[in-house]
């Protein structure tokens, strides 16, 4: 096996109310778990099976290898972008980005919150940042990711269904309003940092 699935950065069921453990059971144990098994089926045997996962995805074109690589790299982000200790408004350097790039905390969370519900079909919503730092919002379809369009990822919200269908049914602006009271801002100023390196 080339590629291994990372552990969560904290329990199944820790991140309770808002996700409960069978929902994390079923997205972590059963649908990323499957990201990572195809991909290494898909990569038997060729070059790209060593190499990191993230020049996997860029140097991808469309298609199979690119979907599982770039779901499973996704998925990973994700865990991290959520805390069981987590939400609250962001501090320091991210909410100076926020408040230059979207004119304050109140809108960005209102654009990003929009964009991820009104975002057809699966996919995922961004915060990202461009080589000079500026901030956007990137609503991305089924498995694309800002790396490749040349972006630093800093917080990502996955609403495929099966993401919060479990807990939320079909209710997914229930789901992203729950996960503002979990989101890693000390993981966003860590990859708003690092983006500027």
């Amino acid at each position: 096996m080339s590629f291994v699935q990372p552990e969560l950065p904290y329990s199944l069921g820790a991140l309770q109310p808002f996700l409960h453990e069978e929902q994390m059971q079923f997205h972590y144990g059963k649908h990323q778990a499957a990201y990572f098994t195809k991909l290494n089926v898909l990569l038997d045997g060729k070059p790209e099976a060593k190499s990191p996962l993230k020049e996997v995805i860029v140097g991808a074109a469309a298609g199979p290898i690119f979907n599982n690589a770039a779901q499973a790299w996704n998925h990973d982000f994700f865990w991290h972008c959520m805390s069981p200790t987590g939400g609250g408004d962001p501090k320091g350097d991210v909410l100076k980005a926020i408040d230059r790039d979207f004119g304050g905390y109140d809108k960005f969370k209102q654009t990003f919150s929009e964009k991820a519900a009104n975002l057809f079909g699966s996919g995922w919503a961004w915060l990202a940042a461009d080589k000079s730092g500026k901030l956007e919002i990137m609503a991305l379809k089924d498995a694309d990711t800002p790396l490749k369009h040349e972006r630093t990822p800093i917080l990502t919200l996955d609403v495929w269904e099966h993401a919060y269908y479990i807990d939320y049914r079909n209710l997914r602006p229930k789901f992203i309003e729950g996960f503002w009271s979990k989101v890693n801002w000390d993981f966003a100023a860590k990859n708003l940092d690092d983006s500027s390196k």
